[in-house]
Order: C-alpha cells, then sequence, then structure tokens
C-alpha cells in the first residue's frame, strides 16, 4: 500500500462528507485538539494511544493519521516498535497484522519527511 496515495484519498473524501456535516466536524475538531493538547501526556504519548486503538479496532486511516502524526512529532522508529509490540499483545493476531501495517506507515512517511 502506498499510503501517501491512500492517505490522499481518504482526506478527499473526509473533505467531501465536511461540507455535508459541518457542524459535526466542527464538534469532532474541537474535540480532538482538547483531547491532543499536552497536559499530564505529551502529544507524542497520546498519539502512541490513539495509534494502539487505531490497530486495535482495525481501521487503516487512522493508523495513516495517527501514524503521521507521530513522524511529525518526531517519534523513533524504536518506539514505535515498542508501542506495536504491546498492541499485538494485547490485541493477538488481528493486531499484529495490523502492527506491521502501522511499521510501513511509519517507514513511508518518515522517508517522505527526509526528502521534503
Amino acid at each position: 500500500m502506498d499510503w501517501q496515495e491512500f492517505m490522499t484519498e481518504t482526506e478527499a473524501n473526509i473533505a467531501k462528507l465536511s461540507k455535508e456535516v459541518p457542524d459535526t466536524v466542527k464538534g469532532f475538531g474541537m474535540m480532538g485538539k482538547a483531547a491532543k493538547e499536552s497536559g499530564a501526556l505529551s502529544e507524542k504519548t497520546k498519539e502512541f494511544i490513539a495509534l494502539g486503538i487505531a490497530i486495535a479496532t482495525r481501521c487503516d486511516s487512522c493508523i495513516g493519521f495517527h501514524t503521521r502524526s507521530l513522524v511529525r512529532l518526531g517519534a523513533t522508529r524504536a518506539e514505535l516498535c515498542e508501542a506495536l509490540a504491546m498492541a499485538t499483545y494485547m490485541g493477538g493476531g488481528p493486531s499484529y497484522a495490523f502492527s506491521a501495517k502501522a511499521l510501513k506507515a511509519f517507514d513511508q512517511f518518515t522517508a517522505q519527511k527526509a526528502d521534503v
């Protein structure tokens, strides 16, 4: 899977839906902003939690969004792999497969960031 291409398509689909339900999108955006603010937990820690949930719920677009955020926040491959090990432990075989997807996404987004 080309994660950048997948995310571009996902964002286009979300943009179309957003025009149809702007109040829902506004509320969701406000909730996301509040949830991500650094407090007792850093934004990066919160993104690792979100990635674990994305893996558990088998949501490819969520894996893309949260992995891309972790790259932006400077997460290392070692940090990601430890989080993926925990997600696999908690979720078994399906989480193992989706953790592998997250690692591939991380590698692609990291390579893209290095090219910029």
